[in-house]
């Protein structure tokens, strides 16, 4: 983990070159007075660092950093690539994006240039460095944010075609090769040179697919390490190199890109108000840039800790309403605390808000910040200012926090990108459902978390890097380490990822096997064996057939089953029609036809376990399988309300961390699981002590 201010930072996105009128004094005296320790700048403008083609203005930030660094604030200092200026669009048409070949982007908004043209480069490098060149060494500078939400295009332009056929002729050697591989006998597409590989537009090769995907997601992971390689030439060696992430872009994959840099950084945005609701009124289902629900919430924050596997920066999250003018549900009191609090239990070591104040032109002219358009102090710097105290009073105790996993799941972008474009789960007006992969993930991770379980999301290549890449994890240490891990969805596996899963087992680990996990290979070919492919021993089950529910059937435990599900419990979307090896069956499906196969199976391998689950759970079964799963949650809390959760976790100086939440208008009250300090006010709380909680209320305690 890099080195970073021994205490939670906190702040804002801040533009002075955005406000309507001077007042950067009275904004960084607010700033202080609500005690942020940082902010970030610069990274939006490059048409004011450079207004036109060589004619550089650096002065205009001066002010900014010495204001901020008289004040104690630290500054994180952006990158200006992803906006592209209208001289440098006018000058070099030939940089736009493409979105289909031929079809360019039009410009007027962002992220419409073709990162890999030259013409592009030679000017992003020159405003880099100028920039850099300037403000690097300024002692406020703790910090470089190089671009922002990258991945967000999937460039169809000539040179990034030509790049992708040396990529596969590097990759396969000969086309004869790449035709058997793809399977390109199909519907005549066998290739006799390389110039016959078609564009990518009318594609519907799913080996293409995924083999276009992981290299637009190999551009953007190359675009950014350019960028870092670049601003390490000016940081000091306690300043750190970033981007932000948004993880529902189209070409990223998390934990590739962050490989180079120093800290992973995220932007979370999450929906409010009723939203953040226990008991949970949100719906099954995903938004891609916005989570709605704690349980997705918390996903969220689950996912930037992914990446690199250590706690993270948040570079963006809430401030008041986020979205467009017709979307305005800024929180209830009390909700942004318990959400950074939430967060910072996950991991984070930055809270920083998009942004200080609320635009009064521009396409987020309703994407509120912490101030209003008046400018006025109201609501939302009240509360922010009071968490900024608290994380003042907190001070190094919460800062890089590894949060407990009771349970590890298994992430895979490539699966993910594949069931964009092939679903295996349709919709319920019955559509193909782009938004598959995590129809089948989130399940079980809202089962977890609704038992009151942690999770660990753990990529695939982290655990098992075929490629060499990067240090695998050997199977007996992840047992001991992650002694369940559940693998839904993984449709994409190489033959050694599925070994390596058995051998997981074999070596004491409890292996989870979702829908769709293991049926197809790397190249997305479906495999010629029963499923689960390469793990129907260690599973003691093999499935070849499979169904679309058209609507939810019940389930019901197995005779002696150790699992509780109630009357209602339900399996939905998906059915895998599981025949018994030598497995024993956890759950049945009550239905006539359905009947025949279990949904839920379990066989001891070697000093583990396999339990298969064949279908999508519903809420019931997913508490109840992650309740037999995790018996005891580390978190050690008990008999907690509905509206309450508790996340654990262990601070950098070895303590143990306690947040609880209450996310409901009612005022509850809980008991102590052991004697614990409460870091925000400093008393003392002994085991099997009432602790109360208001409404919309998050306590923080540690052990002595």
């Amino acid at each position: 983990m890099f080195p970073l201010p021994p205490r939670v930072l906190f702040g804002a996105a801040y533009y002075h070159e955005y406000q309507p009128y001077e007042r950067l004094k009275e904004d960084l005296d607010l700033m202080a007075a609500a005690k942020f320790t940082v902010i970030r700048v610069g990274e939006s403008v490059w048409s004011t660092w450079e207004p036109s083609n060589g004619r550089f203005e650096l002065d205009w930030l001066q002010p900014v950093l010495d204001a901020a660094h008289e004040r104690g604030i630290s500054v994180v200092l952006g990158t200006p690539t992803y906006a592209v200026p209208p001289w440098l669009a006018r000058q070099y048409p030939e940089i736009a994006a493409e979105r289909t070949t031929g079809e360019r982007h039009g410009w007027g908004a962002r992220q419409e240039a073709d990162f890999t043209h030259p013409a592009f480069r030679f000017h992003a490098e020159r405003v880099i460095r100028a920039i850099l060149a300037r403000y690097a060494t300024h002692p406020a500078v703790i910090g470089f944010q190089v671009d922002n939400e990258p991945g967000v295009h999937l460039p169809h332009n000539e040179g990034v075609f030509q790049r992708f056929v040396d990529h596969l002729r590097e990759t396969y050697g000969d086309v004869e090769t790449l035709n058997r591989e793809w399977g390109l006998v199909y519907w005549s597409h066998r290739l006799s040179t390389w110039a016959d590989l078609w564009r990518p537009d009318g594609n519907q090769q799913p080996q293409y697919d995924v083999a276009w995907r992981a290299f637009q997601a190999r551009q953007t992971t190359e675009f950014i390490a350019w960028q870092t390689d670049i601003a390490r030439e000016y940081a000091r060696p306690e300043q750190f190199v970033t981007t932000c992430i948004s993880y529902g872009r189209a070409a990223l994959e998390d934990d590739e890109l962050t490989d180079g840099l120093d800290v992973t950084a995220g932007n979370p945005y999450y929906d409010m108000q009723d939203s953040l609701a226990l008991p949970d009124p949100t719906p099954d289902g995903h938004d891609r840039w916005q989570a709605t629900g704690v349980w997705a919430l918390l996903q969220s924050a689950d996912r930037i800790f992914s990446s690199r596997q250590e706690p993270f920066l948040v570079t963006e999250t809430n401030a008041q309403a986020i979205g467009g003018p017709s979307d305005n549900r800024p929180a209830f009191d009390g909700q942004w605390r318990q959400a950074a609090w939430a967060m910072v239990a996950r991991g984070a070591r930055m809270i920083e808000y998009w942004h200080w104040h609320t635009l009064h032109f521009g396409t987020e002219t309703y994407w509120g910040g912490i101030l209003p358009h008046s400018a006025r102090p109201g609501r939302v710097y009240a509360e922010l200012a009071r968490l900024g105290a608290e994380f003042e009073k907190a001070g190094q105790l919460v800062a890089g926090i590894e949060p407990d996993a009771d349970i590890a799941m298994v992430y895979s972008n490539p699966s993910r990108w594949l069931m964009e474009k092939y679903p295996p789960l349709d919709t319920t007006d019955g559509r193909p459902d782009p938004a598959a992969y995590h129809g089948i993930f989130d399940p079980f991770y809202r089962g977890a978390f609704e038992a009151g379980r942690q999770v660990r999301i753990l990529h695939a290549r982290q655990l098992h890097d075929v490629r060499g890449e990067r240090a695998g994890v050997p199977p007996e240490s992840a047992a001991e380490r992650h002694p369940v891990l559940i693998v839904p969805g993984l449709y994409l596996a190489e033959d050694s990822m599925l070994d390596w899963l058995a051998a997981y087992a074999e070596a004491g680990g409890h292996l989870v096997l979702g829908p769709r996990t293991g049926y197809a290979d790397h190249e997305a070919r479906a495999r010629p064996e029963a499923a689960p492919a390469r793990l129907v021993r260690a599973a003691g089950v093999r499935y070849e057939e499979f169904s679309n529910l058209a609507a939810d059937l019940p389930v019901r435990a197995a005779a002696d089953s150790p699992l509780v599900l109630p009357a209602d419990a339900t399996a939905s979307r998906w059915v895998e029609g599981i025949a018994v090896v030598d497995a024993t069956v956890l759950a049945e499906y009550d239905h006539p036809h359905f009947g025949r196969w279990p949904a839920v199976t379990t066989r001891r391998h070697g000093a583990g376990r396999v339990t298969c689950v064949g279908t999508v759970p519903g809420r019931d079964l997913a508490r109840e399988l992650a309740t037999w799963l995790a018996p005891t949650p580390r978190s050690g809390w008990r008999d907690l309300p509905e509206s309450v959760t508790a996340t654990t976790g262990t601070s950098p100086d070895g303590r143990r961390v306690h947040v609880v939440h209450n996310w409901s208008w009612q005022p509850t009250e809980v008991r102590a699981p052991e004697d614990l300090t409460d870091v925000l006010d400093g008393g003392s709380v002994s085991l099997g002590t009432s602790v109360s909680l208001g409404a919309w209320d998050v306590r923080v305690f540690a052990t002595p």
